[in-house]
């Protein structure tokens, strides 16, 4: 039986977009939150740049109704509620909105958020000190990919969290190659990554590994499924936002994003420590 020994302990998770925080940190927030953490999850922008997976509502992209955004707020609201914790916008839903990818047209978008300057610094400067969390997550300084919005959460956290506990959430380069060479069957139009693609995203060094047991990847899977224009999943499911049933195996759970790379999903969640020192409650 888990215990309830982070009664009274407080946590800010920074994010760049909605399912940023399943992808990355899912298991660790809902394992936070069952042992009786506060946990807040920052959101900074509606992801309104993104593609869709599924045809049901693959217009609500920028080029055709540049509804996305909105679409994504419920399905961010179901992966919180799967993960137990609470979520707000940066500003409020839609202050700021997705630069997309590096050298997107979007950044020249006045309300991008490569663009927030100090407003977006005092906005989470504002709720740091008002949640005043034993511990901040965010990414590191290249955001974990390279994504523009990433590297301004990671700045901005940076900017506002004074001295406070701060984890990078990274992939562990290793685990993640060991991880796709155990796919051993891709869905169809489904690839593996490239050797590039996974050098970009995976780090050769971590400081904190975080086990999840069968109850945290389990919410951690449901919040990321609840992200279903974004990630797809090699399960057979099905769902009204994508109807088309996709399947695949590996030693973990195999799933995508729209760009469907195949990917494991791994058993635990890796940090590195950004500033302070490491949790006593996660080391």
């Amino acid at each position: 039986m888990t215990t309830r020994d982070l009664v009274g302990r407080r946590v800010v998770a920074v994010h760049a977009h909605p399912d940023d925080e399943a992808i990355t940190t899912g298991g660790t927030l809902f394992d936070l939150a069952r042992r009786g953490a506060d946990v807040l999850v920052v959101t900074c922008t509606l992801g309104e740049e993104g593609e869709v997976i599924g045809a049901p509502f693959a217009h609500l992209t920028n080029d055709h109704a540049d509804q996305l955004g909105g679409f994504r707020i419920a399905e961010l609201t179901r992966a919180l509620a799967a993960l137990g914790v609470r979520g707000t916008f940066l500003g409020g839903a839609g202050r700021f909105r997705d630069s997309g990818m590096a050298g997107s047209p979007a950044h020249h978008n006045p309300r991008a958020f490569v663009n927030s300057g100090e407003a977006a610094v005092a906005l989470l400067t504002e709720i740091i000190a008002a949640e005043d969390p034993h511990l901040v997550i965010t990414y590191g300084p290249d955001g974990g990919y390279g994504h523009p919005d990433h590297i301004r959460a990671h700045e901005i956290t940076h900017a506002a969290a004074g001295d406070r506990d701060i984890l990078w959430t990274v992939t562990p380069l290793a685990e993640f190659r060991a991880g796709i060479d155990a796919i051993d069957t891709v869905p169809e139009g489904w690839t593996l990554p490239s050797t590039e693609y996974v050098e970009n995203q995976g780090v050769d060094k971590h400081d904190l590994v975080v086990p999840l047991d069968d109850a945290a990847l389990a919410a951690k899977r449901e919040a990321m499924r609840a992200h279903a224009t974004q990630i797809w999943f090699a399960d057979g499911s099905v769902s009204t936002t994508n109807p088309q049933a996709a399947w695949g195996h590996g030693t973990h759970p195999v799933w995508a994003l729209s760009n469907l790379h195949a990917q494991p999903l791994l058993p635990s969640e890796y940090y590195q420590l950004g500033a302070g020192t490491l949790p006593e409650f996660l080391a």
